[in-house]
């Protein structure tokens, strides 16, 4: 259990729900958003000491009944329950983090000869990727392995600041961020996820504030708009889809609408990988 994220999780999370939406009144002037910690128990149908001192760290091991409760009262997403479930200590099988891509996988994006492909683990390292993939991010091959992390991509950038004011690329950021905050969970004693953690949190104020914000959400299908110093501008599909057997293996697929002038620029890109 870890305690610590747990009181910061329901900290965040209470201070986003509105006493309208959980059908309470207002009740006049508030000196903070969200919720009262006493309503909050109250939803939750337990006492005021037992949710202060769970908010305070300092609270026993919540029963999975009681962090059932949480999630309603505190009107949790999906993805929000199962951190919250992970923060409790009360995930059924100890995960183990995996690095090790099957070798069906790495023959099917080998097999994707017209489609951007590659592989991310939880801490959004890429570990494979094939041809088209690397045309389109621009020379993976050629990359250290520990240069090939999306987060430090994102966040490094020295035009993460102007990229966060559009909607697209603002998303992506704070998805990616939440997905990461959902790993971190999981694996709260993995020394590769506190290091990235850590050295993000040193170097870009950016992902410290969305970070500050304990938000968790799978990352998922999510549109994206890639200028190709080579075939101009890509409107892309980015679909996310779990890799079989592999709890934290993604596959990361570009996709483009057949005919469309993105999908010729996409075969383009093609006929130029083929020629080089």
């Amino acid at each position: 259990m870890n305690r610590s994220a747990l009181a910061e999780f329901l900290r965040t999370r209470r201070s986003r729900v509105t006493p309208l939406e959980v059908g309470l009144p207002a009740g006049g002037t508030r000196r903070t958003p969200g919720l009262r910690r006493q309503e909050v128990a109250q939803l939750a149908g337990m006492s005021i000491d037992y949710y202060i001192r769970l908010e305070q760290g300092r609270g026993p091991n919540p029963s999975r009944q009681v962090l059932s409760a949480l999630a309603r009262a505190l009107m949790l997403t999906h993805d929000e329950r199962t951190h919250l479930f992970e923060l409790g200590g009360q995930r059924l099988d100890p995960p183990r983090l995996r690095s090790d891509v099957p070798d069906g996988m790495l023959h099917l994006i080998a097999f994707l000869e017209e489609v951007p492909a590659y592989v991310i683990d939880a801490k959004y390292d890429i570990l494979a990727w094939n041809p088209m993939a690397s045309a389109l991010m621009g020379d993976l091959d050629s990359q250290p392995a520990e240069d090939l992390n999306v987060i430090r991509w994102v966040f490094r950038s020295p035009d993460v600041a102007e990229h966060l004011t559009y909607e697209e690329k603002g998303r992506f950021a704070r998805t990616s961020v939440a997905d990461l905050r959902i790993a971190a969970g999981r694996y709260p004693d993995n020394p590769d996820i506190q290091a990235l953690v850590a050295e993000m949190l040193a170097c870009s104020p950016d992902f410290a504030r969305l970070w500050e914000q304990h938000d968790v959400e799978i990352r998922r299908e999510q549109r994206k708009t890639v200028v190709h110093p080579a075939v101009g501008t890509i409107h892309a599909i980015c679909q996310v889809l779990p890799v079989p057997d592999r709890d934290d293996l993604r596959l990361v697929l570009y996709t483009t609408e057949p005919g469309s002038p993105s999908h010729q620029a996409m075969r383009e890109l093609r006929r130029l990988t083929v020629t080089a």
